[in-house]
């Protein structure tokens, strides 16, 4: 047998590596910032240009990005910075933000489905606290649109899949400004509002009672939905531009 001399790790390899499986385990959300230097330097009980160097091996991979006095921000997995950014499609052309729904049926059930096989104890938790909020609202007649979006990221963390996360953090970055409009284009009326709060309710109870293809089939039933709502805004502004024309 040949065996091969052992090799000391570097301090900032170690750290890095800490940091990285942090990320791939979902601990570090697409665009959260890292702890500061000084902090991490305190957590792991090391010099700062360790820790600085450490953050330079994470931005040379790709996984994190340093600002010049604005900290270190975790990258998207699925991120490129290649051709016309998405949100910039859809801003231009609605049609785009009714493929990125139907791209989101798909995605979304199985992120449900998933999500009911793999919520732990404090992932159910916390999706109970936004169907909490939601209700408040719903009673106060207030919308729920930052809510909403915070539900179905909190659906795809309690999947423990990283690279779901990832990607659905980039959808929903993506479709912010498109989603903003239509909430308050479409969503209009308390009727509006309570369906909206019952889809969402119904997706919660599915995954907190470990029913999967409940939670797929809620999920999918509320975007389905929400497809329609979108498409009837998409026409509407185009109906607007038409006649401004």
């Amino acid at each position: 047998m040949k065996f091969t001399p052992i090799k000391p790790k570097k301090v900032s390899t170690q750290i890095a590596e800490q940091i990285r499986t942090s990320v791939l385990a979902g601990e570090f959300n697409p665009g959260e910032k890292l702890p500061p230097e000084r902090e991490l330097a305190e957590m792991f009980g090391v010099s700062r240009p360790s820790v600085r160097e450490a953050l330079n091996i994470l931005a040379s991979s790709g996984l994190v990005e340093t600002y010049q006095g604005g900290g270190t921000v975790v990258r998207s997995l699925v991120d490129s910075s290649a051709g016309m950014p998405l949100s910039e499609l859809i801003r231009i052309d609605g049609d785009r933000a009714l493929d990125v729904i139907e791209v989101r049926k798909g995605m979304e059930s199985w992120t449900a489905w998933y999500a009911a096989m793999r919520a732990l104890p404090e992932d159910i938790r916390r999706l109970e606290v936004v169907i909490e909020g939601m209700a408040k609202n719903l009673e106060e007649l207030k919308h729920s649109e930052d809510f909403d979006a915070h539900f179905h990221m909190l659906v795809a963390r309690a999947t423990h899949n990283v690279v779901w996360s990832h990607m659905m953090q980039s959808i929903f970055d993506a479709m912010q400004e498109f989603q903003r409009d239509v909430w308050r284009a479409v969503y209009l009326t308390e009727d509006d509002q309570k369906l909206l709060f019952n889809h969402h309710l119904r997706v919660y109870e599915m995954i907190r009672d470990r029913n999967p293809e409940g939670a797929r089939e809620a999920m999918m039933d509320h975007l389905t939905f929400a497809q329609k709502r979108c498409s009837a805004y998409v026409s509407m502004r185009g109906n607007d531009r038409a006649e401004q024309g």
